[in-house]
């Protein structure tokens, strides 16, 4: 099995364990479900992080699993815990730290009385899980236009001081729950958006995410 897919296994079954629901969404995206509904804008600079593939009829292939935020609340009425693993794309000069296309696993939860720090625990839990109970944490405050606040987590090894950044997060924006047609007045939640490559570079100790996509059995058949 690719170590990649391995990963995603580890890590549904952590969030399984914690009440989480698996929802799948299509590669290929409206405008709508990618950007707007998230408040990434036609005109919002957020969109230059992410330079796009997009197709003649003017949808385009997801850049983030957040697409599946409004979509999946539209079958569904909160208190919910969705994650959505799966792959994303985006337009960027690959080496041994970038892909063109590469795995992403959204998360999140919707409930009366969740807080941010119901989030970093979250977070702590999965990442002491993974990479056990001695891994070094640390949350910064970050930017994202769907979260508010939002916030950006690194980890490094118990005999490290080199921080890897590996996630952003944060409690989910009151437009965008206003776009699940939730009332942000009643119902808050969290989000977060873990990088599955990176995670599971740092997990097997690989130096260069190209060999995930070669195809070549010298490097799948040591995992």
């Amino acid at each position: 099995m690719h170590p990649i897919r391995q990963f995603i296994q580890k890590a549904v079954k952590i969030f399984n364990d914690l009440g989480f629901e698996v929802v799948e969404g299509p590669d290929i995206e409206t405008e709508w479900y990618n950007f707007d509904s998230l408040r990434m804008f036609s005109n919002h600079p957020a969109r230059d992080l992410q330079d796009t593939f997009w197709l003649k009829d003017g949808r385009v292939l997801r850049t983030q699993t957040s697409a599946m935020q409004v979509r999946a609340m539209e079958k569904r009425k909160p208190p919910v815990r969705i994650i959505v693993p799966g792959r994303v794309y985006r337009h960027e000069a690959t080496d041994a730290s970038h892909e063109a296309n590469f795995y992403q696993l959204e998360g999140f939860a919707i409930d009366k009385d969740i807080t941010l720090a119901d989030l970093i625990g979250t977070l702590k839990y999965f990442m002491k899980s993974i990479y056990g109970e001695n891994i070094k944490i640390r949350v910064r405050p970050g930017y994202f236009p769907f979260t508010e606040p939002s916030v950006e987590v690194d980890i490094a090894w118990p005999d490290s001081n080199e921080w890897e950044e590996v996630l952003g997060a944060g409690m989910i924006h009151p437009e965008v729950l206003k776009n699940m047609k939730i009332n942000p007045d009643k119902w808050q939640g969290f989000a977060f958006g873990l990088g599955i490559d990176r995670l599971m570079m740092l997990y097997y100790g690989i130096k260069d995410i190209r060999l995930s996509y070669l195809g070549d059995l010298r490097f799948l058949k040591q995992f």
